[in-house]
């Protein structure tokens, strides 16, 4: 029997707060650091999640990226790369606790350059304005908040990384996320209320991503987490 909608809710903070608890360890142990590959990272990054929570499975592929890497949009696959002593990181993992998906990303900056470091107190700000936005609109449209995304990002003096700013979470395998199907996502082509339910009936929850990048300087970092929650 599926969950009603309060036990819903309660299951996605408890795997957000599972996140949040491994990546306050990766940070802790410094798993993110200068002369490991990317993929490495990854490895580890997983290994963690199992042995602090036995979480064997990832919804979404694993992602750790470095340096230029950070440009690049989730759906490219740039080559590994060794993380260099003055870089600026971002992990973005999709981990399964108990058949709920977490959803979760964090930016790592080694070394003192102060541009990356701003971008790294950036990210969170542009969040939490973007979440008092929704907060705010009872009947916003993915459309909507992508543009204020977009507004905050440029605000702050950076530009957005993708194509779209999040999108749907829930139990695992969600419904099918795909590109061909906008309404899952806060992109400019979606103009759904994202407040509905889904076709089962459910209430829709959502991330919210924010990836701001410097283009000129050839990076860029990540955070995102639930926003309806």
């Amino acid at each position: 029997m599926a969950d009603d909608e309060s036990t819903r809710a309660a299951r996605l903070l408890i795997a957000q707060s599972k996140a949040t608890q491994l990546f306050a360890e990766v940070e802790r142990s410094r798993l993110v650091a200068p002369g490991q590959g990317e993929q490495a990272v990854s490895d580890r990054i997983r290994d963690l999640a199992n042995e602090l929570f036995g979480a064997t499975r990832h919804w979404h592929k694993r992602i750790v990226r470095s340096g230029r890497n950070t440009l690049l949009p989730y759906k490219e696959n740039p080559p590994d790369r060794v993380i260099g002593a003055d870089d600026i990181v971002f992990a973005d993992f999709g981990p399964i606790f108990e058949e709920y998906e977490a959803d979760f990303g964090r930016t790592f900056v080694l070394g003192d350059d102060p541009v990356k470091h701003r971008l790294r107190g950036d990210l969170p700000e542009v969040f939490a304005a973007g979440r008092r936005f929704f907060d705010g609109a009872p009947d916003i449209t993915g459309a909507r908040l992508y543009a204020e995304v977009e507004r905050l990002a440029k605000e702050a003096g950076w530009e957005l990384g993708g194509w779209h700013a999040g999108h749907l979470v829930g139990e695992f395998p969600h419904e099918k996320i795909d590109g061909a199907h906008m309404e899952s996502y806060i992109t400019p082509a979606n103009v759904s209320p994202l407040r509905r339910t889904d076709k089962a009936g459910r209430r829709c929850h959502w991330i919210l991503e924010i990836h701001l990048i410097d283009r000129a300087r050839g990076f860029g970092g990540f955070y995102e987490e639930l926003l309806t929650l």
